[in-house]
């Protein structure tokens, strides 16, 4: 996906099928950081987007919960950059 297109709080509620408080404790819990102010001001990268739907995957799929989701995901963020220094 092109990392420079930008999506509103609206476009993710719709493309991760949530609403916005889902998204608001997501970004309380540190999951993501979207540009802007304000919650209607907010903008989303790609990148933000496939770490809000695999932070909802772990929730709904294997009952992870919201610090745990956090925890995992930078994990995987960890580990795929220590793959990309070996490579």
């Amino acid at each position: 996906m092109d990392e420079t297109i930008k999506l509103s709080l609206v476009d993710v509620c719709e493309a991760c099928r949530v609403d916005a408080e889902s998204i608001f404790e997501m970004v309380n819990e540190g999951i993501v950081d979207p540009e802007g102010s304000e919650p209607m001001n907010w903008q989303f990268n790609t990148a933000a987007l496939r770490r809000l739907q695999t932070a909802l995957h772990l929730q709904r799929d294997l009952g992870v919960n919201l610090p745990g989701a956090a925890l995992a995901l930078d994990l995987l963020e960890e580990l795929e950059a220590l793959r990309r220094r070996t490579l």
